[in-house]
């Protein structure tokens, strides 16, 4: 057996070696869903099944998915303890408002007033995933329904969004190993088709999807014969086992190895367009340069100009400044496989004489920028995207996800296909929402990149209700949902989908391919035409004015003007009435790359929170939607959308130690005592119940912990600039300016978590800083009373709880910490003793002061020792 290679993920090491080969058995899709948690989940659906198993189904189609539910007794406990939880906080606030005392009652205010709005906040977080639903698609009755005995198949027609911008800022190979991944997905290929959207118009994408359509003729043949996965090769090559579930195990070895050459020189053809377009490009300028030619254009390997952006910017050449540009990179293919040739040469370097050799629609799309016009960034990107593949391809389902993902999963379209084909409610699904995972996390997820209690516990608690929020990647959507069209339950009979053409623009052709695409049966793909009344109806529909005087951005296509696109879309299709899907599979369906850096991840989630928060002021609010949002679903979008607001009081909280630095005592509610049980109970309760929650969500403490964490380190200085951010917005001013958060390749293993420990400074970490430093100082002056004063056994129970307090945030802020001290951060005891020694020096200051303030300072001299050598100094409360 040949060692496997080293490294793991995408951005693993793919060196040379050779793959182990491993059986793997995939007989029972639940059980490898519900993994650990199998256990407390049991179907809810017995009874439906049962039917469809006797008789085929109502119209003789049988249900494509399974529904689960949580254990009887598991997810009532779990609501039993969020209902004493509730009473408890209830009985709390009430003592307190009957107790208005306090040492600083205007802190008393602030802080009664806080946890009213954290005990609000706590149940409006809790009430959504009190009936939390799993379920899982059942593909081999997807096949037995719609595939055909000579081969053939009856899927409906699929269009695949990918949207990139910067081939720096998000690297080339990251979005060509996406669509890579896509076209060798498991679908029937002849029925569906890949736009990939360059928003900056670079002739570097453009000729990376040059190089990366003549690998996938390589690539995607390869998958097929030997049904590897994943189907992205920068993930495929960089596993340290790869199970085989192929039936040619003695042509495998060979062909991997010729594979891998090629993939490393398709990569290095990738990186050499960075040097080879400009040296291509200034030799056509000095040509120009003897004919009298002006500025210095970017030239592509035909000769002809690049009408994108220039590589050297020119008038309408640069960025936000260029022509609309489609190109279909690899035409529709036939309806009828096509054999590959047997190996004979360079040519052709493995036998493909048995497998279907034919290639996806693959397009190119850059639409046009214009000075002067909003060009509503991903948004418009996606809006674009949608009109181009209405006039080409019209499918009536579209996939879209982000430049960093791939299918991780071949099965990963037919997974979704369950839920939109399923003959109980598929027709009133609008979208259907994978779950994000990441590749090349730290081990320890130390910036809760995973977010595994959103994705897994609240995105379930969610489908059981009107289903999960759009997170903006791993998506497929129903287009005429997207066109503003009413579901089927809220349709009445005599109304079409198309009511009012010109909300749509003036694009006739546009207009008539909309009803074709409500047809979610259609399963053949139109023939594309590109003569030249199509290319400039085309042109047309990617101009910045073709939006003028339409409804597109806020009843129609994507949602403009908000940072969050996604989720405030999500809400639009929901307030409509439709519902979503969430669709948890093993593999995963898709997977991506995550900012490990601090800075970065901390400005991904600031443009999160703050589009949030723009939802909830905007009149996209959960709170004015009208009946068909269903009221458990608004109460999670109010969540969803207002949480920011607590940080207001977090960090009131978390600067608390400041009046204890410069006060003997202080209470912020009296008697103490009775305050700090109702603390207690409140604080174990939540403990209780977040311990239930991960029983049943499948997670780990540590996942629970990570969440915690990260949550009070954006509480102090990303949530309070998103609220900075929509009060400058209400305010009629600029507001922020969120950061595209920016992916790293690593390019070997020792680079793999390099970013982990890298320090940018922003002054977005400051206010953090801050709220560590006081607390710190807070420890520290207290050892230093202890030191200077002495503490009586009542004044140490005393000062316990808050000293608990002190800690307690110190520890939630650790992974920030590890952060600030950059590679220091390796060694975690580098910064117990850095706060160890900060303790020290602290104490000692306060000793020092506070004996010069006291007329003390002699007693250190030699001159004024007592009698038996000690120091004397008075004793004072704390």
């Amino acid at each position: 057996m040949v060692s496997p290679a080293t490294g793991g993920g995408r951005g693993g090491n793919a060196g040379l070696a050779e793959p182990l080969l491993a059986t793997n058995d995939d007989s029972d899709g639940a059980k490898h869903v519900f993994g650990a948690k199998a256990k407390h989940w049991v179907p809810a659906d017995e009874k439906e099944m049962a039917a469809s198993r006797e008789c085929g189904g109502e119209d003789g189609r049988p249900l494509l998915y399974r529904t689960f539910k949580v254990r009887g007794f598991l997810v009532n406990t779990y609501r039993f303890l969020n209902l004493a939880r509730l009473t408890a906080v209830i009985v709390f606030f009430a003592w307190r408002v009957q107790h208005p005392d306090s040492d600083a009652m205007w802190l008393w205010w602030i802080s009664v007033v806080g946890d009213f709005w954290f005990g609000l906040s706590w149940w409006l977080n809790q009430v959504p995933k009190l009936n939390p639903t799993i379920c899982i698609p059942t593909i081999p009755l997807l096949r037995q329904q719609f595939d055909l005995p000579d081969g053939g198949s009856n899927l409906p027609v699929l269009d695949v969004f990918i949207s990139t911008v910067d081939p720096v800022e998000e690297p080339m190979l990251h979005t060509m190993n996406s669509i890579l991944s896509i076209l060798a997905t498991d679908y029937p290929v002849d029925k569906y088709a890949t736009y990939l959207s360059d928003d900056g118009g670079s002739l570097l994408h453009y000729d990376g999807l040059v190089e990366t359509a003549k690998f996938a003729a390589l690539w995607v043949p390869f998958c097929r014969k030997h049904h590897v996965e994943p189907r992205a090769p920068e993930s495929y090559f960089g596993m340290k086992v790869r199970p085989y579930k192929g039936n040619l195990p003695e042509e495998f070895l060979d062909d991997h190895r010729r594979l891998r050459r090629e993939y490393e020189e398709f990569k290095t053809r990738l990186d050499a367009l960075f040097t080879v377009i400009p040296q291509r490009s200034e030799a056509h300028g000095r040509e120009d340069a003897k004919g009298g030619g002006g500025a210095k254009a970017t030239w592509m390997a035909d000769g002809t100009q690049w009408p994108g952006t220039w590589t050297e910017p020119a008038e309408g050449h640069r960025k936000g400044d260029h022509a609309g540009i489609i190109q279909v990179m690899l035409s529709q293919p036939s309806g009828e496989p096509q054999l590959g040739a047997p190996a004979s040469s360079d040519d052709n370097p493995l036998d493909f004489s048995a497998v279907d050799v034919r290639l996806p629609m693959l397009v190119y799309v850059s639409r046009e920028k214009r000075p002067g016009y909003d060009h509503q960034k991903k948004a418009g990107a996606l809006n674009v995207q949608l009109r181009v593949s209405a006039l080409l391809s019209n499918a009536p389902f579209i996939i879209n996800f982000d430049c960093d993902h791939y299918i991780n999963n071949s099965q990963a379209f037919r997974a979704a296909m369950c839920f939109m084909m399923d003959r109980r409610d598929g027709d009133n699904v609008a979208f259907v929402q994978f779950p994000q995972r990441f590749d090349d996390v730290d081990p320890t997820d130390r910036y809760a990149n995973h977010n595994r209690m959103f994705f897994d516990a609240t995105m379930l608690g969610m489908n059981g209700i009107q289903g999960p929020s759009y997170v903006g990647t791993g998506s497929m959507f129903r287009r005429v949902a997207l066109y503003g069209a009413d579901p089927p339950r809220w349709r009445p009979d005599d109304v079409k989908v198309l009511e009012n053409p010109n909300k749509f623009g003036k694009s006739m052709t546009f207009i008539n391919s909309i009803p074709v695409a409500a047809n979610q049966e259609r399963s053949v793909m139109s023939p594309v035409s590109l003569d030249e009344p199509a290319t400039t109806e085309l042109a047309d529909v990617m101009t910045c004015a073709y939006e003028d005087g339409t409804e597109w951005g806020d009843g129609v296509g994507w949602v403009y003007d908000m940072a969050t696109e996604d989720a405030v879309t999500g809400f639009r299709l929901h307030r409509t009435g439709w519902r979503s899907m969430y669709c948890d599979m093993e593999p995963p369906g898709f997977c991506g790359t995550a900012p490990i850096n601090m800075t970065e991840r901390m400005y991904q989630i600031l443009r999160w929170s703050g589009g949030s928060l723009e939802v909830f002021f905007s009149r996209f609010c959960p709170l004015l939607a009208g009946r068909r949002l269903h009221p458990m679903q608004r109460v999670a979008y109010t969540n969803m959308t207002f949480y920011p607001l607590s940080a207001l009081f977090v960090v009131c909280y978390h600067l608390l130690p400041l009046m204890w630095v410069f006060n003997g005592r202080f209470y912020i509610q009296k008697p103490y005592p009775t305050y700090v049980m109702y603390v207690l109970v409140i604080i174990v309760s939540n403990e209780v119940i977040g311990t239930v929650e991960i029983v049943w969500a499948g997670l780990t403490l540590l996942d629970w912990f990570r969440n915690e964490q990260f949550y009070m380190i954006c509480a102090t200085g990303v949530y309070p600039t998103a609220v900075l951010h929509v009060v400058l917005r209400s305010l009629g001013l600029k507001g922020m300016s969120f950061k595209m958060t920016a992916k790293q390749l690593a390019t070997g293993a020792r680079e793999r978590f390099a970013e982990l420990y890298n320090v940018q400074w922003a002054p977005l970490l400051i206010p953090t800083l801050v709220v560590i430093a006081v607390n710190v100082v807070a420890i520290g002056a207290a050892v230093g009373k202890a030191i200077t004063w002495g503490w009586s056994a009542g004044q140490v129970v005393e000062a316990a709880s808050g000293l608990m307090f002190n800690v307690w945030i110190l520890l939630m802020f650790y992974p920030f910490a590890l952060g600030v001290i950059g590679r220091w951060g390796k060694r975690p005891y580098v910064l117990f003793a850095m706060f160890v020694a900060a303790f020290a020096a602290i104490a000692a200051v306060y000793v020092a002061v506070q004996a010069a303030l006291a007329g003390n300072l002699l007693y250190f001299q030699l001159g004024h020792w007592s009698i038996g050598g000690a120091v004397s100094l008075p004793s004072r409360r704390v």
